[in-house]
């Protein structure tokens, strides 16, 4: 049975709102969210300089940007966790230390590819 509520485009133009409150939301509620957004900033046009072809490029735009999307459901669960209460619990606190966990992988991901990469392409090391 489907879900009764918006179609077509007005389904897309709903989606694109809700879309722009979470990110508002993520600004406003978030700093690790604000410190990565601003870090993308400066990776954005730093993957130009770093990639020395599109794909290398893309890549390390890609995997960048992963970083922000990883932070935004990390706090998702966060908010949820906290929604359902702030007694300590243990499988609340395992669910906010693995949406910690997979940001710290998206963050480690970035460390090697990123440095791999300048040090091919720019310090000439491998």
């Amino acid at each position: 049975m489907a879900k009764p509520g918006a179609t077509g485009l007005s389904r897309v133009i709903n989606a694109t709102g809700y879309s722009m409150k979470g990110l508002s939301s993520a600004w406003r509620h978030e700093a690790a969210f604000r410190q990565e957004l601003l870090l993308m900033i400066v990776l954005t046009p730093l993957a130009f300089v770093v990639g020395k072809e599109l794909l290398q490029t893309l890549f390390l735009l890609v995997l960048a940007w992963l970083i922000v999307v990883v932070e935004i459901l990390n706090s998702a669960i966060e908010a949820v966790v906290d929604r359902i209460g702030h007694e300590h619990h243990e499988l609340s606190g395992r669910a906010k230390d693995l949406g910690s966990a997979a940001v710290f992988i998206t963050l480690m991901m970035n460390l090697v590819a990123w440095g791999g990469l300048t040090g091919h392409n720019l310090l000439h090391i491998w």
